[in-house]
């Protein structure tokens, strides 16, 4: 069961959700950037809770820091989403990663990151800026051809810099990432020889995997992404 916990992080103080396997022992850890409807709450939006949980139920001790927490609540999302800054991301990330890392039950040299929409591109991110983490992967993320804020570099044009294993899950009818931009970051990470694996589902549009979006959510789709992540993370932070 997800907990709540606040981090100062730049001054703020930031809601953050935690949650651990129920086993003792020392584990692997991810930080889970959220999507945008979880800008009003960690613990509130079904789908980061779930989140959180699975992966503590797979065995990885989970932070999920609450990027948002520099914008008015009330704020609409489109203009929360034009106020974000990639430099304010990554003290939000790191806050949460260091978290992780003094954790007695979280070996702190196998930490990954993760996450949906714009927590997918805010992993790709992320990687391309954190040489810690081993491992990243991106569900769904839209935009990481473009830089927020002035003076930052896309996400795009760092994927030479990534230092771990990607994966990415996308959907074949989501207009953002559409296919050619999943084509384009998937071309960038393998022209620069990174390990990479990307799963596409036809049938699947944006957030196939949110249960608690009937309209969205394909179950197929869903479990299968469940399967071959959890796997492709064994695999990089369990062995």
């Amino acid at each position: 069961m997800a907990e709540q916990v606040y981090l100062t992080v730049d001054g703020s103080r930031m809601e953050c959700l935690v949650a651990a396997p129920r086993e003792s022992g020392i584990h692997p850890a991810l930080v889970i950037a959220p999507h945008l409807p979880a800008d009003r709450g960690l613990k509130a939006d079904a789908f980061t809770d779930g989140v959180a949980d699975r992966y503590a139920r797979a065995g990885y001790v989970c932070a999920v820091p609450q990027v948002f927490h520099r914008q008015p609540v009330e704020r609409e999302r489109p203009e929360k989403r034009r106020h974000m800054h990639d430099d304010e991301v990554m003290m939000d990330l790191s806050a949460a990663r260091d978290f992780l890392a003094a954790r007695d039950d979280v070996d702190r040299g196998r930490i990954g990151v993760l996450g949906h929409c714009t927590g997918g591109r805010m992993a790709i991110l992320a990687a391309t800026r954190d040489g810690d983490y081993r491992a990243a992967i991106d569900f769904w993320g839209g935009g990481v051809n473009a830089p927020w804020g002035a003076g930052m570099k896309a996400p795009l044009d760092g994927v030479a810099d990534i230092r771990c294993p990607v994966a990415g899950f996308f959907g074949n009818e989501d207009p953002s990432p559409s296919p050619q931009e999943v084509d384009e970051l998937e071309a960038a990470l393998r022209h620069h020889g990174k390990i990479c694996e990307f799963h596409r589902y036809d049938g699947a549009g944006h957030a196939f995997q949110n249960f608690a979006n009937p309209e969205r959510f394909r179950a197929n789709a869903s479990e299968d992404a469940w399967t071959r992540a959890i796997d492709f993370l064994d695999r990089h932070l369990k062995a």
